[in-house]
């Protein structure tokens, strides 16, 4: 079940109370639900050896939770441990409706330790350090673990390199000021404080170019802040500085919002690459002008998480230089040196010369997830597996009084040269009907992941 935001603040508490305790021998006794392990040694073994076939799945995003609850149910003999540094689960999804109210954190936050206890997998709440693939094994803050099959839910980081070069200086402080809050979830609350204390003046959103985290999300994003602006009657704009020629995905639906519904509190600006950016003095400069800001978004380009980076899986440019993404078998989502290592969710590199990247959206990475459970389980009852693709859908709100949202859906197929190949289909017409259909849509998926 969700947590309401009383209750996570107090399970966070909980936990590092626990933490704390544990090493007097008291609080494992008096816990009356299990607690994540918390061991002490980072040189030893972090647990015993697996009676059967373990699963380490790095990574509690919607991929990495999906995972390692579908092996359990599709092969309830494997050894299953997931490995996640945040205690609580925090959902991106839906994140932008929590930013303006629309939800509250109990919405989007659901315990970890629950659903390892009801489907009898590990959670272990831990920072992975590096792998040895070699030795097949994972290295973390408490010890290492062995693995027979390993998934690497990744997510992204923020390439901030591609703005301040090594400056680490002006990269935090952009972070701690003007979050993107793509990465749950202490940027969450910093982005949402800004936006709750926005007074006026012009509110900056620099785009990352593709591909990255949610296509649409930024979008959402815009409009939703732009209709807290326009209901709270606040002197500002929103400045949507966008790298590509227009909206995408949902590009008239998108592009109609702006026109229609918030014309004097959003100002798009396409075609603006980004070409420097100074958090300190609040300016930045683009290929379509320079621009000053009140408060800002900066979103910096996206690469996979530091952990597909540690385990060796980003792929080469043509260039022959790290292309940033994880090179995976674009059917079966394992490395390409590597069988029993698979790369799901956001991480993901090209998978097709048609589109190139799957949309790195939870939908996509709650359906790899489901995916690789059912090719590892198949392996190790001696089956060979049999290729499967995920599909895709997206629902943005563009307005929340009367609610209103777009959407876009993508189906995927292989053609006769065993090429994958997307379809998309916008739904740019916005109603109260896709609204519906949203909160069902994030029901089935909370579902599919904690229930």
């Amino acid at each position: 079940m969700p947590l309401t935001r009383r209750q996570f603040l107090a399970s966070a508490s909980a936990l590092g109370a626990a933490a704390a305790t544990t090493a007097t021998g008291t609080a494992a006794a008096q816990a009356t639900t299990p607690l994540p392990l918390l061991m002490t040694s980072p040189t030893g073994p972090l647990l015993p050896p697996a009676r059967g076939k373990r699963v380490v799945v790095c990574g509690g995003g919607w991929g990495g939770v999906t995972a390692a609850k579908h092996l359990k149910k599709n092969d309830p003999t494997l050894d299953v441990v997931l490995l996640e540094r945040n205690p609580v689960f925090f959902s991106c999804p839906m994140s932008n409706k929590w930013l303006i109210d629309v939800v509250d954190s109990g919405f989007l936050t659901f315990s970890y330790l629950d659903v390892a206890s009801k489907y009898d997998y590990r959670f272990i709440q831990t920072e992975v350090m590096a792998f040895e693939r070699d030795r097949k094994r994972v290295i973390t803050a408490q010890g290492w673990i062995d693995y027979d099959y390993l998934i690497v839910g990744a997510g992204i980081r923020y390439n901030y390199e591609a703005w301040f070069d090594n400056d680490r200086r002006a990269a935090e402080h952009a972070r701690a000021h003007y979050p993107s809050a793509y990465i749950p979830n202490s940027e969450h609350y910093i982005l949402k404080q800004g936006i709750q204390n926005f007074k006026g003046g012009d509110l900056v959103m620099t785009l990352p170019p593709p591909p990255h985290r949610c296509p649409p999300s930024p979008y959402e994003r815009a409009c939703l802040i732009a209709w807290k602006i326009k209901t709270e009657n606040i002197k500002g704009r929103v400045i949507i500085l966008d790298p590509k020629d227009s909206p995408r995905p949902i590009t008239d639906g998108f592009q109609e919002a702006f026109a229609n519904l918030y014309k004097d509190q959003i100002t798009y600006v396409p075609k603006a690459v980004i070409k420097e950016v100074d958090p300190f003095n609040k300016q930045i400069k683009t290929t379509a002008g320079d621009f000053k800001f009140d408060h800002s978004i900066l979103m910096a380009p996206h690469q996979a998480g530091e952990m597909a980076w540690r385990a060796g899986t980003i792929g080469k440019n043509a260039e022959g230089k790290p292309s940033g993404w994880a090179a995976v078998d674009p059917i079966f989502l394992n490395i390409k040196d590597d069988p029993d290592v698979y790369v799901i969710g956001d991480a993901v590199g090209i998978v097709s010369p048609q589109f190139n990247f799957y949309p790195k959206a939870g939908h996509v990475a709650n359906a790899h997830g489901k995916i690789v459970a059912r090719y590892i389980a198949d392996r190790v009852a001696g089956k060979t597996p049999k290729g499967d693709l995920p599909d895709n859908l997206c629902f943005m709100m563009v307005n929340a009084s009367p609610r209103e949202d777009v959407a876009v859906r993508f189906k995927y197929h292989l053609d006769d040269k065993g090429v994958i190949i997307q379809d998309q289909l916008d739904d740019n017409f916005r109603r109260d009907e896709l609204v519906t259909e949203d909160f069902q849509w994030a029901g089935r998926m909370y579902e599919d992941m904690f229930g």
